[in-house]
């Protein structure tokens, strides 16, 4: 009897270690397929593309100065009529005048019964804006309102914007593309590790970036250039793909 009881444990011992064996194996095996299934990669894909602008957006202004509103009215009427004579002659008929801007010129009193600060002219000023396609007819108005200076009136321009107005259809186009550069990028990467890519499972797209041409610039809220007549569109896409 004493004999017959050690005998029991330890049929009873390897009964539950074989038991527990088996349990283990089942969880390892069922959550190396729960691995297997659920195993993904993530890769960025990105999509470039030059563009040339096809919209400009131009302005000029030009002030007088005068000792009344009056004079200062008269003076300016005549300068915009040499400004509209200057964009006429150069083929430009789709142009705006914004309203007159008035400024008091101000100047400190001497004696002590004269106010502090009283009205000695005023200075008027027009701004002229051209929203043209003809990018480069425009662009080269820069260089020819000298011509302007030379008959008297006081024109300053501002720096051109150049806008692609096709930005919006290029995006949708470059999101694919971004797209099939992720996926190979992906089959590459598991083609290393004897795997193949599956289906897409997920897919996040980033900020949209108009640089100029050849520029490396970038911003975490996307860039959109205006400056430069020839730019670089950039897409970017994050995938998640399963694997097989």
């Amino acid at each position: 009897m004493t004999n017959s009881k050690p005998h029991l444990l330890g049929l009873l011992a390897g009964l539950f270690l074989a038991v527990g064996l088996l349990l283990s194996a089942m969880v390892v095996t069922r959550a190396w397929l729960k691995i297997s299934e659920s195993q993904t990669i993530s890769v960025t894909g990105s999509a470039r593309k030059n563009v040339k602008s096809d919209m400009i957006v131009w302005r000029g202004m030009f002030s007088v100065e005068g000792s009344t509103l009056l004079d200062a009215q008269r003076q300016l009427k005549a300068d915009l009529t040499k400004v509209e004579t200057f964009l006429h002659a150069k083929g430009i008929t789709n142009y705006t005048v914004d309203p007159i801007a008035i400024q008091e010129m101000k100047a400190r009193g001497k004696r002590e019964d004269e106010p502090s600060d009283k009205t000695v002219g005023y200075r008027l000023s027009h701004t002229v804006q051209i929203r043209s396609s003809q990018v480069e007819q425009v662009a080269q108005l820069d260089r020819e309102t000298t011509v302007l200076i030379e008959q008297g009136v006081l024109f300053t321009t501002f720096p051109p914007e150049y806008i692609y107005t096709k930005a919006g259809e290029a995006k949708i186009e470059m999101l694919a593309e971004a797209t099939k550069d992720a996926r190979a990028r992906a089959e590459q990467i598991a083609s290393q590790g004897a795997r193949r890519i599956s289906q897409l499972r997920a897919a996040r797209v980033g900020v949209f970036q108009v640089t100029p041409l050849h520029s490396s610039m970038t911003s975490s809220e996307g860039f959109n250039d205006t400056s430069s007549l020839e730019k670089t569109i950039t897409a970017v896409v994050t995938t998640t793909f399963s694997l097989k």
